[in-house]
């Protein structure tokens, strides 16, 4: 293998720029709902479009163009992302629901009490929304990157 070989790696380009996009649209449609940029949000889990969706599903839908969508490649590629989607939409969003009620009952006990307690991160897993965005991004790029390479 040749490190030319990682650059022209169609499934991984696809995934890599997928994830991207996905960092980077978070900024504006943040900044629409709160009317201040939060630039932390290019190295952030969460929001909307779900960044772990569209690299898994730019992925998956890549290898079904490039390799068939009969192979077993292909249905390797949707378990995994079938896996990853559903820990980004259930596990992850759970524990950020979570984190949402113990940093509310910190700010209790802190409003009657001098407590310094670090908030935990709630902006942990998606909506279905979002999930749905990021699988939606994926798969325009993946066929945007393949329909250029051809």
């Amino acid at each position: 293998m040749k490190l030319q070989d990682v650059f022209t790696n169609q499934v991984l380009i696809a995934a890599l720029i997928a994830w991207l996009l996905a960092q980077i649209i978070k900024l504006p449609i943040d900044y629409l709902r709160k009317r201040r940029w939060n630039w932390a949000l290019l190295f952030s889990p969460g929001g909307m479009p779900s960044s772990h969706s569209a690299l898994v599903t730019a992925a998956t839908h890549m290898i079904g163009l490039s390799y068939g969508f009969d192979q077993p490649l292909f249905g390797l590629a949707v378990v995994v992302a079938i896996v990853v989607i559903y820990d980004a939409t259930g596990i992850r969003r759970q524990a950020g629901l979570q984190a949402t009620l113990i940093n509310a009952m910190i700010r209790d006990l802190a409003s009657g009490h001098p407590l310094k307690g670090e908030q935990l991160r709630e902006v942990l897993g998606h909506t279905p929304l979002e999930a749905l965005g990021g699988i939606l991004l994926g798969l325009a790029t993946a066929q945007i990157i393949w329909m250029l390479a051809r």
